[in-house]
This record gives structure tokens, sequence and C-alpha cells, in this order.
């Protein structure tokens, strides 16, 4: 994934295919190859997906927040040429994805919503303290999914560098109170486009009772549980992620 990244100015991407843009967010921790199935997926299915790197670490301290990472997608679809997107969010992407369509429904023609923060969910802000601790990190790592094994050790890399690194670790607090800030609860309600709810039944950030609260907050939404699975759908069951999906673009003529 990462030589395929396309760099131009100020964004970092991956693009595939042609057609309806969808455009993913990804989360806090994520990586850009957690949407590898998607990526693999939709471009042969008439989608143009597009994985812009969120600057959740680049921008300066006091606008890292859900506000400004929002308004950075608003620069990346104006930047692309895209008046109108289906946006797929998971975990705090998920969260950017609903702030954004708040200030932006025009541009919105559906959302797909994936462990999305926005309600509520367990921060990893009070696990700091042992950041030094490697099997810690490890461990903390592995109790987002369902099945362990999905937390490689690259994955498990990537999370220890990020608490390991002082700017990033205030970053990421700072990030992970806008989100607190930053609930949607009073907003869902004005959201009156299709959206797509896909949820891990054993996701323990964001539990199956806050996507049954999105269901019901939201005018025009489906909830969908795959079984055995975390708070990273697309990643741990990525074949059945990418059917729900499909099938609901195709009910949605979207």
């Amino acid at each position: 994934m990462s030589s395929n990244i396309i760099k131009e100015g100020k964004f970092s991407y991956v693009e595939a295919g042609e057609g309806q843009p969808i455009i993913v967010l990804h989360g806090l921790m994520g990586a850009l190859s957690n949407f590898d199935g998607v990526l693999n997926y939709f471009p042969n299915k008439g989608y143009k997906i597009l994985i812009p790197e969120l600057p959740i670490y680049k921008l300066p301290l006091l606008k890292t927040n859900v506000k400004n990472i929002s308004k950075f997608l608003k620069e990346f679809m104006i930047y692309k040429n895209i008046d109108n997107a289906i946006l797929l969010g998971n975990s705090l992407g998920g969260h950017i994805a609903l702030y954004f369509t708040k200030l932006n429904l025009k541009n919105v023609s559906g959302l797909v919503l994936a462990g999305s923060s926005g309600l509520y969910e367990k921060s990893l802000g009070d696990t700091y303290p042992k950041r030094g601790n490697y099997e810690y990190i490890k461990k903390k790592t592995e109790e987002v999914f369902y099945d362990p094994k999905i937390a490689t050790k690259e994955v498990v890399d990537e999370v220890f560098s990020s608490v390991n690194d002082r700017s990033r670790v205030i970053k990421t607090l700072a990030i992970a109170k806008s989100a607190i800030r930053h609930n949607m609860a009073k907003d869902l309600p004005k959201m009156d486009i299709p959206v797509c709810l896909i949820w891990g039944k054993n996701d323990s950030v964001t539990p199956p009772e806050v996507a049954e609260d999105f269901e019901r907050l939201l005018p025009d939404a489906n909830l969908y549980w795959i079984d055995k699975c975390g708070h990273a759908p697309m990643m741990e069951h990525p074949d059945e992620f990418n059917k729900i999906l499909e099938n609901w673009l195709k009910e949605r003529k979207l």
C-alpha cells in the first residue's frame, strides 16, 4: 500500500478506480492498509476509492481537533474536484465523516460508519503511563480485535511507536478530548441521508449499544452486525464487510 501513496502538495493519498467516489477515513491509530480489502474490491464495482492520510499528527497542537481535520477533508475534496462523495469512516474516521456531514450535508450522498466514535468510545488515554511496556501495548492492541491474531507485529509496532512519541501522545490526547467535546447526538437527527452502520458484535471500544444509538438517532440508517468481530470489521472480516456494503450500495442506488 505505502508504495502506491500519491503525494501532491499537502495531500498524501491512495486512489483506485473510476466512478462514484468513496472517501475512506482512517482512525486514530489506523494505517491506510487497514482498508486494503475495500481498496482491492470496490474499484472493480464502479467506484473510485480515495484514502487520504489525515493530518492527525501534522497539525499544530491547538488545531489538532475534529473540526480542523474535517476542514482538511473539505480541502481534499475541493483539490480532487469532488462535489459529492460517500464517506466511509472507522473509529475517529467515522466521527470526522459525521462532523463534515453536519457542516456540508449537500456534499455527502451517503455515510458508512464502522465502530465510529461521535457518541461514546473508550479512550486509550488512561493506558499511557505504561507506554514503554511493549507487552502491555500488544495486549491493549489485541483487545481492539475479537481475534488477537489480527494485531500483527506490524500493527503493534505502529501503535507502540505512536505511544512512545511524546508529540504524538499529546496530539492523541488532544484529539480524544476534542472527540468528547464534539458529541454528535444532537446533530444526528438532522442528517437525513442514507447511512450504513457495519458493527462488530464484540466491539469493546464502541460497544454494540453505541451502534443501536446511532441507528435510533439517524433518520435513515441501516444497521448490520458482524459476528466474532471487534472494532475494525473491515480488517477482521473484509469479505463480509465488502458484501454487506456492496448490497447496501445497490439497495440504496448509490
